[in-house]
């Protein structure tokens, strides 16, 4: 593998852009995967890293590390606490309204409901000669997601309860949508990326907000180019 593309780094923190397709740890129910990020980057930089946070595997984009364990300890807090802002973009089925809240409580494994909140906003729409479904064609849109909580596949689920499922996710997603995309056009990627990570910086004395961005990589723009997004116009957000 290529080495990791470093987004941010100080002496305690550093920032990657995830390949879609990469754990970020060793997982039981991922026997296939062999490497993680967690390995490469330490390898890369030849020192100890502690991620802060996750990502799905399938999710690609903005993954923080910290460098020693009292920081991994505050970020961990900041976290917890609400006190990170997390933006993504994702490709969904169909026009989603222009903007809207997702107030949805989730269930865990162990059957514990869990309050979720989801802030969205739709960035763009497009419609494309794709015969899926009854109709001719097919309609999509690209959205802004704002987890205000952090439940396990939140996004995910949230967009499918709206009936706006990602495109590439599996089991949230439309099976339909998703065999469509891998049998013609080769795409079988879960189009959600975290586009930035913005917070306090929890060492320095004087406050300082860091934004890290991660630019789009290469299966969700080549989706966007095929959609033909880029020659739409926004949605006049």
């Amino acid at each position: 593998m290529d080495p990791l593309e470093i987004l941010f780094q100080c002496e305690h923190l550093v920032a990657i852009n995830k390949p879609n397709g990469l754990l970020v740890h060793r997982s039981p129910i991922a026997r296939d995967a062999d490497e993680f990020a967690v390995q490469l980057l330490r390898d890369q930089l030849g020192r100890k890293v502690y991620p802060v946070h996750r990502l799905d595997r399938k999710t690609s984009g903005v993954l923080l590390f910290a460098l020693d364990e009292a920081t991994n300890s505050e970020m961990q807090r900041k976290f917890m606490d609400g006190e990170i802002t997390k933006i993504y973009h994702a490709i969904v089925r169909g026009y989603t309204p222009d903007e809207g809240t997702i107030d949805y409580p989730l269930k865990r494994d162990d059957g514990v409901i869990q309050e979720a909140l989801t802030y969205f906003k739709t960035l763009m729409r497009s419609e494309v000669p794709f015969a899926i479904g009854k109709h001719p064609t097919s309609r999509y849109s690209l959205v802004q997601l704002n987890p205000a909580t952090g439940r396990m596949h939140q996004l995910r689920k949230h967009m499918a309860h709206i009936l706006h499922p990602i495109i590439g996710d599996r089991p949230h997603g439309c099976n339909k949508q998703n065999r469509f995309f891998k049998n013609e056009l080769g795409i079988s990627e879960m189009m959600l990326h975290a586009v930035s990570v913005e917070f306090t910086h929890p060492v320095f004395e004087q406050e300082q907000i860091i934004k890290v961005k991660a630019p789009h990589q290469f299966g969700f723009r080549n989706l966007l180019e095929i959609l033909k997004f880029n020659n739409c116009s926004s949605s006049g957000m």
